[in-house]
């Protein structure tokens, strides 16, 4: 009996967080260097278009599997920094920080989706423009 009642209320799933204690250390420096990741794959992937040969598909697609985990990092490392980090007084310095956020989030999927330069330069600029906002909460 009582390990049905256990078994009802363990946790559905796991989820794991920055930093249990917590740590109180963010940076934004991983999200920015997964973003220029990205934008860096791109540019390659974008090189290797006209070439099918079967040492080209295998570079592309590990190329495509690094530009896809890079974007997902950019999500979670932003997310957290908004989520964990971010307090009132700083949406007070920054009033469009949610909009920054979402939009960063956004693009960051939408480079998983493609290969576009321009959606990966964006993002770079996105998570640069988030880094200064983080750094001004800093002083």
């Amino acid at each position: 009996m009582l390990s049905q009642l256990r078994s009802r209320l363990a946790p559905r799933r796991v989820v794991h967080a920055h930093c249990d204690i917590p740590c109180g250390i963010y940076d934004p420096h991983e999200a920015q260097l997964a973003a220029q990741t990205v934008e860096t794959m791109v540019t390659k992937l974008l090189a290797l278009a006209n070439d099918n040969s079967g040492a080209t598909h295998n570079s592309f697609v590990r190329m495509v599997e690094v530009k896809e985990a890079h974007a997902e990092r950019v999500k979670r490392e932003v997310l957290i920094i908004w989520g964990d980090y971010m307090k009132p007084e700083h949406l007070a310095q920054a009033p469009t920080l949610h909009d920054m956020v979402w939009k960063t989030v956004k693009l960051a999927s939408a480079c998983k989706q493609s290969i576009d330069a321009a959606k990966a330069a964006e993002l770079r600029r996105a998570v640069d423009e988030f880094a200064e906002v983080f750094r001004a909460t800093k002083k």
